[in-house]
Parts: C-alpha cells; sequence; structure tokens
C-alpha cells in the first residue's frame, strides 16, 4: 500500500459496460470512498478524468477487469493515469470469499478491484504498453488471424451447400479456396448449366487460368461427361445456387483482405530491430515470426525468466493438490491466441528442426497425442526463444545441438 501511495495521489475501481461504467473513488491512502456512474463517451470519460486529476492534483491509479479494449484505450490517453488490470477470475473469487450467496452488483465489483489493487499491489502489475509497432503489429496480426477463421467458415459453407445439390466439383477440384475454383462455381453455378456449357467453351475456360488446370483438362471434362445431377429439384437448386454465389463473392473479399493485411503486416514486421531474430526460429514463417515477435514485444524488462512466458502463454501445466488426489491440466487463464501462435509454430518446427524432430518422436513414443506432443514442444521451445530475445541473438541450430551434445543430453543418445 505504501508504495501505491507514494506514486499515486487518487485510486478508483472501475466495472466497465458498454453504455456507462462503475466507479469506486478513493482520494489519498485513507479518503472516503464515493461511487459514480459514468457514460461511455468520449466526451464524458474526458470531462470526468479531468475534474478527477484537478481534486487529486496527482497521478491516479485505476483497477479494472481488462487488459485492452475500449475503456483501456481511453485510460491510456492520459499520461497522469496507470492502469492495472485485475484478472476476471480473481476478481469473482474474491467477490465470493465476502458474497457467498452469489449476489454481485456493478458498484460492489468497482469496489473489490479497487480492494483489490491496494491490498495486493505485488499481484497486481500495471500496464505498460509496448511500443507503438509492437502494438499495431500485435492488432494486425490477431485481426489477420481472425480473417483466416472467417475464411474457413466461408469454404466450409460452400462445401456443405455444394454436397446439398452439386458434388461433383468437390471430386474434380482439390483447392476449395482458388480463384479458379471459385470461377468455375460462378460461371456454372449447377451441374444442369454446365452440362448446357458446349465442351470447346469449358476447355478454353481451363486453358485460360493455365497451370495445373491445363493439364488436367480433359480428365475433367470427360468427368463433366459422365456427371449425373444429384437431384432436379428446382426448390433445393435455385436457393443453393443463389447462397454459393454470395459465398463466393464473400470469400473473394476476404481472400484480398488477408492479403492486404499480409503486405502491412510484412513491411512492419521487417522494420522492426527483432525481426531476424524471429525469423532464425525453424518454420517461423511470414506468418508465425511476426505473431511470435507480437507475442514477446520488445521491451526486455517485461519477463524475468522463461517460465513467465510459459505461464503467460499458456503451456505451463497447472497441479492442483487437495489431501490424497492431485489433478493436473492446462492453463485456462491466459491470451487463446498467444498459446495458439506458439503450438502452430511448435508443430511446423517438427518438420524443419532436428531436435524439434526428435523430441517430437520421443514424445509419441510414450504414448503422447498429437497436440500433447506438440504443447510439450512448445513448452522447450519458449526457454531457447527466451535465452534469444534476452541476449538478442539469433537462433541457431548448429549451436544448440552443440550444446545438446555437450551435455550428453538424452534427446541424442535416442
Amino acid at each position: 500500500m505504501s508504495e501505491l501511495t507514494n506514486k499515486f495521489s487518487a485510486f478508483f475501481g472501475l466495472d466497465w459496460a458498454n453504455n456507462k461504467h462503475d466507479v469506486c473513488v478513493q482520494l489519498g491512502h485513507n479518503g472516503k470512498r464515493t461511487f459514480e456512474i459514468i457514460s461511455h463517451t468520449p466526451e464524458a470519460l474526458d470531462e470526468w478524468l479531468t475534474k478527477l486529476h484537478h481534486q487529486a492534483k496527482g497521478n491516479i491509479a485505476v483497477a479494472v477487469e481488462l487488459t485492452k479494449g475500449p475503456i483501456v484505450y481511453a485510460l491510456q490517453k492520459y499520461s497522469f493515469i496507470t492502469v492495472y488490470p485485475v484478472q476476471a477470475l480473481t476478481l469473482a473469487r474474491y467477490r465470493q470469499a465476502f458474497n457467498p450467496s452469489g449476489a454481485k452488483d456493478d458498484p460492489t465489483d468497482a469496489e473489490l478491484a479497487l480492494d483489490l489493487m491496494l491490498k495486493y499491489p505485488s499481484k497486481v502489475t500495471p500496464l505498460k504498453p509496448s511500443s507503438d509497432d509492437v502494438r499495431i503489429l500485435a492488432q494486425l496480426v490477431e485481426q489477420r488471424r481472425l480473417l483466416v477463421e472467417d475464411k474457413r467458415r466461408y469454404v466450409n459453407r460452400l462445401i456443405n451447400a455444394l454436397k446439398q445439390y452439386y458434388p461433383q466439383p468437390l471430386v474434380w477440384f482439390s483447392h476449395r479456396d482458388s480463384g479458379l475454383f471459385f470461377n468455375f462455381i460462378s460461371k456454372w453455378p449447377s451441374l444442369q448449366s454446365l452440362k448446357r456449357a458446349r465442351e470447346n467453351t469449358i476447355r478454353k475456360f481451363f486453358l485460360s487460368h493455365g497451370g495445373n488446370a491445363v493439364s488436367l483438362t480433359e480428365q475433367r471434362i470427360e468427368a463433366i461427361k459422365k456427371a449425373v445431377p444429384l437431384t432436379e429439384d428446382k426448390a433445393v437448386i435455385l436457393p443453393y445456387s443463389l447462397f454459393i454465389e454470395t459465398l463466393i463473392e464473400q470469400l473473394k473479399t476476404v481472400i484480398v483482405t488477408i492479403k492486404t493485411y499480409d503486405e502491412k503486416i510484412y513491411i512492419l514486421f521487417t522494420n522492426m530491430p527483432d525481426s531476424d531474430l524471429f525469423k532464425s526460429l525453424p518454420g517461423t514463417g511470414p506468418c508465425l515470426a511476426p505473431r511470435l515477435l507480437a507475442a514477446l514485444g520488445d521491451d526486455r524488462a517485461r519477463f524475468t525468466n522463461a517460465q513467465e512466458i510459459q505461464n503467460y502463454a499458456g503451456l505451463s501445466p497447472v497441479t492442483e493438490r487437495s489431501g490424497q488426489k492431485c489433478w493436473v491440466h492446462w492453463r485456462w487463464q491466459c491470451s487463446k491466441f498467444i498459446r495458439q501462435s506458439f503450438i502452430e509454430w511448435s508443430a511446423k518446427s517438427v518438420g524443419v528442426s532436428y531436435w524439434a524432430g526428435l523430441y517430437y518422436n520421443q514424445q509419441r513414443a510414450k504414448g503422447k497425442s498429437h497436440q500433447s506432443a506438440v504443447r510439450a514442444l512448445a513448452f522447450k521451445w519458449v526457454r531457447i526463444v527466451f535465452k534469444c530475445w534476452k541476449t538478442k541473438v539469433p537462433y541457431d541450430e548448429s549451436k544448440y545441438l552443440k550444446a545438446l551434445k555437450e551435455r550428453n543430453s538424452p534427446l541424442l543418445a535416442a
């Protein structure tokens, strides 16, 4: 408490909502607490915070149940405010300790967040923003991932729609997210329309796309001749044809947008000082290297050891013991996107890193599933990444293998 008291003149806990925020304010160390409601508009927030700053005549600490979002971004705009994010689960358990009945209201949550910040300052660390470039990169890579998920969802819908009345293109084309596939379906949205087309027209269509489309042209034309409609029911064909045209337009837009994101991410990432370090990691490629850089950031004081990163990324297991029972499970309170980034990269590294391949096969030989083996590998990779990141030295596979050999690592012996 004394450390916070020396640094800040006022404190408040905030329970956020879409339209308004409940706050519990305390001026000074032992000041009387007051409760207020602030509208969620930039003007209302600015007026209230400016007034509080004038009253406090110093810096202000705020406890909020978020690490990002509109209210956090708004608070970070002010140089006199420091944000202390409180874990949602921690706040829920803290509330339950004083309200076993399960009673809950927004002003109480605001006061409980304030109590957690004041009484347990070592457990609630302030939010320290990374550099602008890192924060921009973090937003870009996460948004890109959402667009990739949208693309996958649209492709799955497209496949399901075709199965209802026109399944043959799913056999004729192996890539269901290619321009060739989209253009073919757009030109002939049903087998009936395809059957009416001249053979020479179809042949010209494939020749115009080049590549494998040319080599498989005759094979596909023969398959089209033999194809039989799944259904002749117009009540099925017409609605699904329209649905497919809509999905294709959405897919084309998403694919173009993803390419735009790739270009912006590449330019930003390439110009960052740590880009070579993350490019040196086996299997990262143009997608995962920026995601890993965004996960660790550029502040070397942010993590003091590898375990902090393992916990932050949700890779270190959690052990629960009670009496004679012991339960080990993975960490639930973490950034799912960051954990996904490390796990996806670890899976990629199996085929390009000698020791990673050995370790993965070793885990599989023990009976572990693919996902378990990849998570275990990610756990080990974090230690290496932390060392490279802390020392600003790119990864060198030959050096690491030499170190393993000098330590007589059982991994190489196996």
